[in-house]
């Protein structure tokens, strides 16, 4: 299996890299700008031909939530355009798909976990861009998985843990959001998940035409208590000040319950997913030991 990891130098496509010694049967080729441009069709062509790739993971997105707001286009070059890119692509191999997406394709007004048969409504450009990129994919004939993730975070990249651990060493107090909740996702925990499947290691008979699923570590909580969290794990005095949403305004809205359902990928590919202050608690440990 020749696979194309999209957007490698991200958090995800990082986290893949680091476990990819554990895959031998596979060959990876990591791809980020400028080497590989998704939003340009031919040379994406000339490279699943030079390569032979037949399999991709799209780790590649616009995920600068607040600056779509203002470069819509770009955004919707990257998730949407560039996505359709990938599908075309890989119909002339007959490949497969594994695309990333979010919990923004939905409006956050739901009290209970979003499962994925539930109406999409994304509320910014960020989430509609997503979406688009994901109707790109669900109207393919191509085997694909289509996988809805939430607050991700690793130790590469950028991301709200390190930004909380770099300001929890210059300060003494922080103001954090509580009224908004979800699920943290440790990108490394979704990196082995994606291999797995592509390995068939639990399920070799699950179709992957077209399939959505969810994926974010187990539990529920607030962002407030996330950076909570984060302090406490990274034995950090900084005290943390709850605050409401409307006291933090960004350009992009966010939603305000983003909680995803995990039992279906659960069920499917028999996989157990950690508690979401197991795998912080991992990836500060990795962070320490840099």
């Amino acid at each position: 299996m020749n696979i194309l990891v999209t957007g490698s130098n991200g958090q995800l496509g990082s986290e893949i890299k680091d476990i990819a010694i554990y895959y031998p049967n596979f060959k990876f080729f990591f791809m980020d700008l400028p080497e590989l441009d998704i939003c340009k069709s031919i040379q994406l062509e000339v490279f699943f031909n030079d390569k032979n790739i037949n399999t991709v993971i799209n780790c590649a997105a616009y995920t600068a939530v607040d600056q779509a707001e203002e470069d819509a286009e770009i955004a919707e070059q990257v998730n949407a355009k560039g996505v359709l890119n990938l599908v075309n692509a890989l119909k002339k191999v007959d490949g497969k798909l594994i695309h990333i997406s979010t919990d923004y394709v939905f409006d956050g007004t739901s009290f209970l976990p979003y499962q994925e048969s539930d109406p999409v409504s994304p509320i910014g450009i960020y989430g509609k861009t997503k979406r688009a990129g994901e109707l790109a994919v669900i109207n393919s004939d191509i085997d694909s998985i289509l996988i809805r993730t939430s607050w991700l975070y690793s130790a590469f990249g950028n991301n709200f843990v390190k930004t909380m651990l770099k300001l929890g060493y210059e300060r003494d107090e922080l103001g954090v959001i509580f009224d908004q909740v979800g699920t943290p996702t440790n990108a490394g925990d979704l990196a082995k998940t994606c291999l797995d499947i592509l390995l068939g290691k639990n399920s070799a008979n699950i179709s992957m035409k077209g399939k959505i699923y969810h994926y974010s570590n187990e539990g529920v909580t607030s962002w407030y208590d996330f950076a909570t969290a984060i302090m406490e794990f990274g034995s950090l005095d900084c005290k943390v000040r709850p605050i409401e949403t409307k006291d933090y305004p960004t350009p992009a809205k966010r939603p305000h319950y983003s909680v995803l359902n995990k039992s279906k990928i659960k069920t499917d590919f028999n996989i157990e997913i950690p508690y979401w202050r197991d795998s912080l608690d991992k990836c500060i440990e990795k962070l320490k030991s840099k």
